[in-house]
């Protein structure tokens, strides 16, 4: 079973930038999808990324211009670079790595493997 190990949340002002990364233990190469979800206060866990095997990219509305889903294959690596951060993106931010030769789905059922959970806080 492959570990994703998450690094890079934190507290940022309103306006700021960070960057998350998954490091999987083993591959994230192109046949997976890979995702990134969030969970916010209250709320339940919702799609904010995906990256498809064939390197398209989806976003949800409320992060589209602002968030950029990357992988780097030699690193084993996704990338979450958010930008323009606002109070409302301030979650616990999960990536998911999708099933081999699968499709990006909204459906978390898509998605067999999970990182551990980052807290991001972004203040006003």
């Amino acid at each position: 079973q492959v570990q994703l190990v998450q690094s890079g949340g934190g507290l940022v002002q309103s306006g700021g930038s960070l960057r998350l990364s998954c490091t999987a233990s083993g591959s994230v190469s192109t046949i997976y999808a890979m995702a990134w979800y969030r969970q916010r206060p209250g709320k339940q866990r919702e799609l904010v990324a995906a990256l498809t095997r064939t390197g398209r990219t989806n976003y949800a509305g409320a992060v589209k211009g602002r968030f950029t889903i990357s992988r780097d294959n030699t690193k084993n690596t996704v990338y979450l670079q958010m930008n323009s951060l606002k109070p409302e993106d301030t979650a616990v931010y999960f990536c998911a790595r999708g099933r081999p030769y699968g499709s990006a789905s909204n459906d978390e059922g898509a998605y067999d493997s999970w990182g551990q959970g980052t807290q991001v806080t972004v203040s006003s």
